[in-house]
């Protein structure tokens, strides 16, 4: 059972970018998902979420500028950055709550989540 983040880099002020989440072992539609990030030096933050209604949460720092979407086909997740500013310069995680959790009820709390992926660093500059 695991997740395995892809898709981070280094942009600049304004660009866009697509982290991936490749779920194994379980099948992720089924589950609370989410994405959370840690800048340099501070606590873990969540960013997005989406459970098994489909049904979208965001934090205001993200709000309108990125989007977290799945496909099911290919037991994914996916977080859509654009307008990207150098505050969401952080290290981005994809993590799951466990199988029986499946909505969100709008939770993005870090502490929550029971499996991670390893991350994947963004940094913008401006």
């Amino acid at each position: 059972v695991q997740l395995v983040e892809s898709g981070g880099g280094s942009v600049q002020t304004g660009g866009s970018l697509r982290l991936s989440c490749v779920a194994s072992g379980f099948t992720a539609s089924t589950r609370c998902l989410g994405w959370v990030r840690q800048p340099p030096g501070k606590v873990r933050e969540g960013v997005a979420a989406i459970d098994r209604a489909g049904i979208v949460r965001y934090a205001d720092s993200v709000k309108g500028r990125f989007t977290i979407s799945r496909d099911h086909a290919k037991n994914a997740l996916y977080l859509q950055m654009n307008s990207l500013k150098p505050e969401d310069t952080a290290m981005y995680y994809c993590a799951s709550k466990t199988g029986s959790v499946a909505y969100c009820f709008g939770d993005l709390a870090p502490m929550n989540y029971v499996l991670w992926g390893r991350g994947t660093q963004i940094t913008v500059s401006s």
